[in-house]
């Protein structure tokens, strides 16, 4: 699929200004994050639709940097954490600290409670400290020493993942994975936008310099008119033979679940959204859907098939009625 950098057209069930800050922000990103326009228009599906991004490749190849421009572009307060095998939970969530003046337990909010929180290298940490993250991410809140706290909005949470092959990581769980709503890959870029990323500015110095063309307002607005985008009852049936044909599938263990389908129809209004439509279309749900569904495959003990390759594997079996 070619996806061209010029501007997106305004979405109609947007007003001017929020459909022009919508187009702005795409653009400033594709400008710091070179010949990944595809990745890059996921990513704003991702925060569109609410959910959480997993973006899983090899070290270098910008994972860090495209969570840095969308946290500048999207205009929310930011956190980055690294994850280390000696982080703890208490690292990410914060912790209570004895005051002496009355007596009390005071509760200090670890880097969790900002509105785009980047887990970086969430792989190289103890499954205990990744747990951290499990409340957080489906309920957005956090409970601490019996207390709840609830996070600000939005919240959005960019994970980034080095393969599982190399050497200090630990395999995130199903469950874990689960609360990704897309997960993607920026691979190496093509020989043209490497030469244009090995000629231009230092991407810390790009980065430094962006103005927001969002902010938390907005984002939350834009989330709003992603949940009007009409999904017909035939949308609705073919994510559903997507959903029944991955537990019918042979070299597929684990099927795909109602949660996914959820993520998967979001997704797909939020990419309309994008595109300036109301409504959603086959193309939009067969657009986004490998980067939902992929990472919530489980592959057959006896199968040698990635979940990539299962996941279009499905989009080729079910036919758009």
């Amino acid at each position: 699929m070619s996806i061209s950098l010029a501007s997106h057209p305004p979405p109609s069930s947007l007003d001017t200004d929020l459909a022009a800050a919508l187009s702005a922000a795409l653009r400033q990103v594709n400008r710091v994050v070179f010949g990944k326009a595809a990745q890059v228009k996921l990513a704003f599906a991702c925060v569109l639709a609410g959910g959480h991004l997993l973006i899983e490749d090899l070290p270098g190849v910008g994972k860090t940097t495209l969570a840095h421009a969308l946290a500048a572009t999207l205009g929310l307060s930011f956190a980055r954490i690294q994850f280390t095998a000696d982080l703890l939970p208490s690292d990410i969530l914060g912790v209570g600290i004895y005051e002496r003046a009355d007596g009390s337990f005071k509760f200090h909010p670890g880097p969790l409670f900002a509105q785009l929180v980047l887990a970086d290298e969430i792989n190289r940490a103890t499954p205990k400290a990744q747990s951290a993250l499990l409340e957080a991410m489906a309920e957005h809140q956090v409970t601490v020493d019996g207390a709840t706290h609830s996070l600000p909005e939005p919240f959005f949470v960019v994970a980034t993942q080095n393969p599982l092959d190399l050497a200090g990581t630990f395999a995130l769980p199903d469950s874990q994975l689960d609360r990704f709503m897309l997960r993607i890959g920026l691979d190496y870029p093509d020989h043209e936008a490497e030469r244009a990323l090995l000629a231009a500015e230092d991407r810390r110095e790009l980065i430094a310099q962006l103005a927001p063309c969002l902010d938390g307002v907005r984002v939350v607005a834009l989330r709003e008119a992603t949940t009007r985008v009409l999904a017909s009852p035939a949308l609705i049936d073919y994510v559903q033979a997507l959903l029944a044909a991955s537990r019918r599938h042979a070299d597929i263990r684990i099927g795909l679940s109602p949660r996914a389908g959820l993520a998967l129809l979001r997704a797909a209004r939020a990419y309309a959204l994008i595109d300036g439509r109301d409504y959603a279309v086959p193309e939009d749900v067969q657009a986004v859907f490998a980067a939902v569904a992929a990472h919530r495959l489980t592959p057959a003990a006896t199968s040698d098939i990635t979940r990539n390759d299962l996941a279009a594997q499905l989009l080729a079996r079910v036919p758009v009625r």
